[in-house]
């Protein structure tokens, strides 16, 4: 398997890791994003401005507006970090 494919299958495995823990494994509810965000980037949202932050976070995610995060979205987000990272690595490459 090619760099590029292992890479889609890990993104694969990281959106399934989440979605369905709420019942349905084609979407990530607000709570999963939350998991997601605290498991997989470190951040720690329990108190109250941290809700207003996963809100507006679950609010640029849900880009059709249903209340669920599906993998298009998720796609968007991760597509949108590795634009940043890349970006400030200024053509370095990533630490596995």
């Amino acid at each position: 398997m090619g760099e590029v494919q292992a890479a889609i299958c890990l993104l694969i495995n990281a959106f399934q890791k989440y979605a369905g823990k709420d019942g349905d494994k084609n979407n990530m509810s607000k709570g999963e994003v939350k998991d997601m965000l605290k498991e997989e980037f470190g951040l720690e949202m329990g108190k109250a401005k941290d809700q207003a932050a996963i809100d507006r976070i679950f609010k640029d995610l849900d880009m059709n507006s249903d209340n669920k995060v599906d993998f298009m979205e998720f796609a968007s987000l991760v597509a949108s970090l590795a634009m940043v990272l890349q970006e400030s690595m200024k053509g370095g490459a990533c630490k596995k």
